[in-house]
């Protein structure tokens, strides 16, 4: 008997425990479970706190969306085959993560091709000739785009010195985190590793590569003066993470639901994307306070790295086939 009742005790303690832990997710007739390679705390995250709050206070509690980052659920890399199988409702992603299935989609790692914020705000608008076809080809793998979430420039990380031209890469492993990207250093003489950005810090402290590409937000976020004591300012691409939902998920969703989701969707994007600047100097800021270097290439410097690029471009054409020649041309025209 004291049996039974100190196992009915833990049952309705276990109850009470998810309760709580779910908040209002037991009210809700809908929950948005979202996975983040990234901790709460980076600025993607907080665009995904804004996107909740929204959701969950237009549609009166009728949606709550919960929000699980620092790689709890997924790491960024299986993002898109969970999203898309429908193992999980969201999930956010590096755009190069479909670049298996669609090549095109590295058009943001062509080097120094969108070199100013007016170039990248062109290419990344809903429906652009450059984003628009990116987004209809990803519809294809079972997911549904909401929002693109800015993360910047691509910034090189060092210890020592700074990478000012290929001849400092030469021979070094580099981490990157995209096909192109690992291209553009082989192109410039080094060995690419594909790490994924919640095990780049521990591939910095072991020593598994000697140079790391990343967002300077990264940095700041992750702490990754603790590992590493240069940034070089290259920003040879332009870095996009993506937002997608399960389409047969989606599709299923009352249309009120899809409708106000769509509306939190756009507010977070612009709200990220206006604030993008702000982030990068706060980052810079915050990696000099914390004893980092900061160094900027001179022009000659960059048109050194310039020089060394033109096999990436090649190696994308013959990949991305009509779709990337499509995307490239219309990029190239902005």
């Amino acid at each position: 008997m004291k049996a039974l009742t100190w196992a009915a005790g833990a049952a309705l303690a276990a109850g009470l425990f998810a309760g709580l832990s779910s908040g209002s997710a037991l009210a809700a007739d809908t929950t948005l479970r979202i996975s983040l390679q990234l901790p709460l705390k980076s600025h993607l995250g907080q665009n995904l706190v804004l996107f909740k709050e929204e959701v969950e206070k237009t549609s009166n509690g009728e949606i709550a969306v919960e929000i699980y980052d620092s790689a709890q659920l997924y790491k960024d890399k299986e993002v898109p085959a969970a999203v898309g199988s429908g193992a999980i409702e969201m999930g956010v992603a590096s755009l190069t993560r479909y670049v298996g299935d669609i090549p095109a989609v590295d058009i943001f790692y062509q080097p120094f091709l969108f070199d100013s914020e007016a170039k990248v705000r062109a290419a990344v608008a809903k429906g652009s000739p450059v984003r628009g076809p990116l987004d209809e080809a990803i519809a294809g793998t079972g997911s549904t785009v909401l929002w693109w979430q800015a993360y910047g420039g691509a910034i090189m990380l060092s210890n020592g010195g700074p990478v000012k031209t290929p001849a400092d890469m030469k021979g070094k492993k580099v981490r990157v985190f995209g096909k192109t990207l690992g291209d553009f250093v082989t192109a410039a003489g080094g060995a690419p590793t594909l790490i994924s950005g919640s095990e780049q810090y521990l591939a910095y402290q072991r020593g598994t590569v000697d140079i790391g590409m990343t967002g300077v937000s990264g940095v700041k976020s992750r702490k990754l003066w603790e590992v590493m004591d240069t940034i070089t300012e290259t920003n040879h691409a332009d870095i996009e993470f993506i937002v997608v939902v399960n389409t047969d998920f989606w599709n299923g969703l009352p249309e009120k639901h899809r409708e106000l989701i769509e509306a939190a969707a756009m507010k977070a994007e612009a709200d990220v994307r206006d604030r993008m600047s702000q982030i990068e100097a706060d980052a810079y800021a915050a990696a000099k306070e914390n004893g980092m270097t900061v160094y900027k290439p001179t022009a000659d410097e960059l048109a050194a790295w310039k020089a060394v690029a033109q096999p990436v471009y090649d190696t994308y054409k013959e990949k991305a086939g009509d779709l990337g020649a499509k995307v490239l041309a219309a990029a190239q025209a902005l």
